[in-house]
């Protein structure tokens, strides 16, 4: 799929969330143990339509590099930002790169594992402020709300967290870290499948390996 023009999204809007989703045959591989193949294509789907879903009423940019999940973001009616070959950081840095130069003021970044996730297009800071969402073990960035135009440097991976509150004191941003116990749940690992009961259930039932 060649790359778009983010035409939808259009120059009017002033934010967006931007939600990097990979092929779902290759997603969530550590729970393996405890979920068929089958299984883990479901999940990756579920909680990923319901991070679309809590973007509401900000519009979606899904940035992907396969062919079934761009399909999958069109038809929930996100834009798709085809970023292929450049990993995690370089694809979700691409993909903002585009949007601002659509016109966009700025990006609330989340993970598609967030079974949680609610509230994002509240997360929209001005253009002089970072809000950093941790997951739960304080050490990665569930969510990420950024001036699109800035050219904050994202750096996921296991110590993102810490990472990004030095890029955001870098560009002189505001920074506002923010404790939402549901945003900072995400599903890696079989353990993740069972989150306290202040949250509640899975709004799905995972099907394990016979």
């Amino acid at each position: 799929m060649p790359a778009t023009s983010c035409r939808s999204l259009g120059p009017v809007r002033n934010a967006v969330v931007v939600v990097p989703i990979k092929a779902f045959t290759a997603a969530k591989l550590r729970l393996a143990e405890v979920l068929t193949p089958a299984g883990r294509v479901a999940l990756a789907r579920v909680m990923a339509a319901h991070v679309v879903a809590a973007a509401a009423p900000l519009p979606v940019a899904v940035v992907c590099d396969d062919d079934e999940v761009a399909a999958f973001a069109v038809e929930l009616g996100a834009e798709v930002l085809w970023t292929p070959g450049l990993g995690l950081n370089g694809a979700v840095t691409e993909g903002v790169a585009r949007l601002a130069a659509v016109g966009l003021h700025a990006v609330v970044g989340a993970h598609a594992d967030l079974p949680f996730a609610a509230g994002l297009a509240a997360l929209a800071g001005t253009t002089a402020t970072a809000t950093i969402i941790a997951d739960r073990h304080g050490k990665g960035t569930n969510v990420l709300a950024v001036p699109a135009t800035i050219g904050f440097a994202f750096a996921y991976g296991p110590r993102s967290f810490a990472c990004h509150r030095v890029e955001t004191a870098r560009l002189g941003l505001a920074e506002r870290v923010m404790q939402d116990a549901g945003l900072a749940w995400d599903v890696d690992v079989a353990a993740d499948l069972h989150p306290p009961a202040e949250l509640g259930p899975l709004p799905w039932a995972a099907q394990p390996c016979p």
